[in-house]
Parts: structure tokens; C-alpha cells; sequence
């Protein structure tokens, strides 16, 4: 029996091994490549080597807002100080139960307008609509019934009046030029349908007129571990996919869409909990099968900065939601699964988010499960499981604090010298601790998750530090 046992620790230590090999492999070539293409952008930009030409592309900004009193007025005076001339800020409020919609009519002296909005995509109806032209740009506020923000999204596409349209979460503030920078590569290739844009946490930064005047980690420290890990998510598999039309994630919070495609894919699906990954692989699946030549692609330097929770509880729940909303965006689009029809996105986007995001929680917990049962059988080499886990966490935590300082040099923000020691300190904590955390969080997540599926899934909201 014990060497029944024996053998089968041994091929568990060998799948693990060569499992964290291959993720290791993976996250030294996508931090190399994001970190090459950063500086490679960076160097461009010194040498005016850029697209400079006073060309804009009409876009309409949609803000779907549920029970976002706190936030919502700093995210609409952010989007009213960008630099760019042709855009108009929708805000669809979901059905608040507060007041977000009576704060938004009196910071901006709106007023109600009967304006009938023609519905290619399906959503609830709307209750009453509200506009200004007072600003620089028009400002229309709709309230609807509540069906999720997947819903709201679509009726923000149902009155949006441009080709182009991005879509933002009501917690998160544009920098000045993301506007200009996210739409520059529907000016340089033709057949663009999506563009993905950088979120960074705004959590301990100060922002003015969409400009960050004094930026330092979270006093936070969930928060500030949460930036080393947007860094090395934004810098690594985000660049890398881009390379190959890759990309099939783009973040709710800052993305921008050719209008005309979404509809005729169907727009955001009211039926999943992670509406924006589920749109983009829709938007694949659409593109590919009607044989329409397309790109997707990922623009490292148009920033939004967006808060991240700052209790366990609210990171749960978010990271809960974000986990059933892979789930069911992977199963909803099973097909794609080494599909030669789908290119690289099936054979390589498609596998990756198979096994190192949508399994590996289930595979690292089998695995802390399978080591503590081998180590009270005796059938463990102690000294190098430790050393193993040693060299991964450094290793890891290396490459992620490669990614943030390559991050925070290429858009020339300053670190005091405490937070470079705290980044420091945190990121191995953040490889060794939150990581497992999360992981069985995310190893949960599917349990009962039909009973919410169109919940927002509510995390406490701060006022945002903007002047």
C-alpha cells in the first residue's frame, strides 16, 4: 500500500513541478515582453516618435451606475477635463436604491428631456432621462430599471450616438490623455473592433484635473498588494496576447468598442456575471465565423485609475464574481477549445486561461492538500519542498516587482524609498499568502452562483481623492 502511495506522490511532485515550470516560463516571457515594449514605447515618446496629428475619433463614454452617490460626481468631472474635443458621457444608473441619479441632476443642473432611444440591443426600459450642454461636452444621464450592469451597458449602447464607445466603471477616473491614447489604434489600422486600456488602483493617489500630482502605494496593505498584482497582470499576459490578436479580456472598468460589431454580436450579456470577458471572446467567436478580417488589440499607456477594495471581504466578493464570470465565459464559448478556426486565441489564449486561471485554484489546493497528507505519511522530502517553494516565491516575486517598477518608471511616476521597501516586502507576502487566499476563494466561487446572476456584487465605495 505505502508504495502504492509512494508512486503516486512521486507523479503528483512531477505534474506540480512541471505545472509551476510551464506558469513560470509563461510569466518570465510575458514580463520580459512587457517590459521591452513599455521602454520601447517609452524611447517613441522621447523621440516624438508618435502619432501627433490633430485627429479625433467621435466616441460616446458610457458610466453604468448602480448605488455610486459617493463616486459617481469625481468620475464624471474627470471625464469632463480629458484632453479630446469629440465625445459625449452617458451615465445609466441601474435602478439605484440611493441617490446617485438626484446627485448627478444637481452637481451638473441637468435637466429632464423626452429623448426616445431606439433599442438594438435588448434592455429594460428607461424611467426618465436627463441632459445638460452646459460643458464642454454633452452630459445625459438615464435611469432604467434595475437588470444588472450587463443591461445598463446596453442601454448606454442604445443611445450612444458615435461609432466608437467605451465603456467605465462609476469608481474609476480616466487619466487626461487615456482618451486620445486608447482610440490611436483605431487611427492606425482600419479594422480595429476593440481596445483594451491599463487600470491601476487609485487607492493612495491624488488626482488633478485627470492627472496624478502626488501618487504613493496604499497605507492600505491589501490595497497596496493589489498594485503589484494589476502590474504584473496588466504588464504580462495582456502585452504578450496582444502580440498574436490574442486578447480575451478586456477590463469593465476601461475599454473602447466599435459600436456597429458589438451590436451585431449581441452586445454584453445579461445572463453572465462577467460581462466584459464574455463580449470579447464573443466578439472573436463573431468576427472569426463570419469571416470579417479584425483586431483587438491592448494600449499600454491610456490609463484608468479605478479603486480596489480594501477588505478581505469586499476582495472575495469581487474576486468571486470575476472567477464564475471566467467560468462562465469559457464554458458559454467551449468550441474555441484547440479550435484551428480560432487561430492562436484557441490554441493558446484559450488554454492559458484554462489552466493557470480558471483550474489553478483547484489545482494548488489539491496540491497543499496532496503535500500535507504526503508529509504526515513520511513520504515527503522536506527540506526540498521548502527550498522548491523558496526559489518560486523569490523567482515569482522577482518578476513581479519587475513589472511594477517597469510600470511606474514608463509613466514617470516617483516612489519614495519607503515605498520601494514596502513593494518589496509586500510582494513576497503577496506571491506566499494572498495568493492561496485567493485561491480557495475562487475554488468556491461556484457554489450557489446561479442565484445572483445579475448582482453587482456591491464593495464599499470611498470618496475618491480628486481635485
Amino acid at each position: 500500500m505505502m508504495d502504492i502511495l509512494k508512486l503516486f506522490f512521486d507523479y503528483v511532485g512531477i505534474f506540480f513541478v512541471l505545472y509551476l515550470i510551464g506558469y513560470s516560463t509563461f510569466l518570465f516571457l510575458a514580463v520580459t515582453v512587457g517590459s521591452v515594449t513599455l521602454y520601447s514605447f517609452k524611447r517613441q515618446n522621447m523621440l516624438k516618435n508618435e502619432l501627433l496629428d490633430d485627429y479625433y475619433v467621435p466616441v460616446s463614454i458610457v458610466v453604468p451606475a448602480y448605488n455610486e452617490e459617493v463616486t459617481i460626481k469625481a468620475t464624471i468631472l474627470s471625464l469632463l477635463s480629458l484632453h479630446y474635443k469629440i465625445y459625449e458621457i452617458i451615465v445609466v444608473d441601474d435602478g439605484s436604491s440611493d441617490n446617485t441619479s438626484t446627485a448627478v441632476i444637481k452637481a451638473f443642473d441637468m435637466k429632464q428631456i423626452t429623448r426616445p432611444i431606439r433599442k438594438q440591443i435588448f434592455c429594460q426600459n428607461e424611467e426618465f432621462v436627463y441632459e445638460t450642454l452646459k460643458y464642454k461636452v454633452p452630459l445625459t444621464l438615464i435611469r432604467k430599471k434595475n437588470g444588472g450592469k450587463a443591461d445598463a451597458l446596453n442601454m448606454g449602447i442604445n443611445a450612444a450616438k458615435y461609432p466608437y464607445f467605451i465603456c467605465m466603471d462609476a469608481d474609476s477616473v480616466l487619466q487626461n490623455d487615456s482618451l486620445e491614447k486608447i482610440v490611436r489604434p483605431v487611427l492606425e489600422y482600419d479594422n480595429i473592433v476593440a481596445v483594451g486600456g491599463v487600470v491601476r488602483p487609485c487607492n493612495g493617489a491624488e488626482i488633478k484635473n485627470g492627472e496624478v500630482i502626488n501618487y504613493k502605494l496604499p497605507a492600505n496593505i491589501l490595497a497596496c498588494m493589489q498594485v503589484l498584482e494589476y502590474d504584473r497582470s496588466f504588464l504580462a499576459a495582456r502585452i504578450l496576447f496582444d502580440k498574436f490578436n490574442g486578447s480575451i479580456i478586456i477590463s469593465g472598468a476601461f475599454g473602447l468598442f466599435k459600436k456597429d460589431v458589438v451590436i451585431a454580436a449581441g452586445g454584453y450579456d445579461s445572463t453572465t456575471m462577467g460581462e466584459d470577458m464574455e463580449l470579447v471572446v464573443k466578439l472573436h467567436v463573431y468576427c472569426r465565423e463570419n469571416k470579417i478580417d479584425y483586431r483587438i488589440k491592448y494600449a499600454t499607456d491610456a490609463i484608468c485609475w479605478s479603486q480596489v477594495p480594501e477588505t478581505l471581504n469586499d476582495l472575495r466578493k469581487q474576486r468571486r464574481r470575476w472567477h464564475i464570470g471566467l467560468f462562465q465565459s469559457m464554458a458559454r464559448h467551449h468550441k474555441m477549445f484547440l479550435n484551428p478556426k480560432y487561430g492562436l486565441v484557441g490554441s493558446i489564449s484559450y488554454i492559458y486561461f484554462l489552466l493557470y486561471e480558471l483550474l489553478s485554484p483547484y489545482i494548488e489546493i489539491f496540491g497543499v492538500v496532496t503535500i500535507v497528507l504526503a508529509f504526515f505519511l513520511n513520504l515527503i522530502n522536506v527540506p526540498f519542498m521548502i527550498l522548491f517553494f523558496v526559489i518560486y516565491a523569490v523567482y515569482s516575486s522577482v518578476l513581479s516587482l519587475t513589472a511594477f517598477f517597469a510600470r511606474v518608471h514608463t509613466i514617470d511616476l516617483k516612489l519614495s524609498f519607503t515605498d520601494v521597501i514596502k513593494a518589496t516586502a509586500l510582494c513576497f507576502i503577496e506571491i506566499s499568502f494572498l495568493r492561496f487566499v485567493l485561491a480557495w476563494v475562487r475554488a468556491t466561487a461556484l457554489a450557489g452562483y446561479k442565484k445572483n446572476k445579475s448582482h453587482w456584487g456591491r464593495i464599499e465605495r470611498k470618496q475618491i481623492d480628486i481635485k
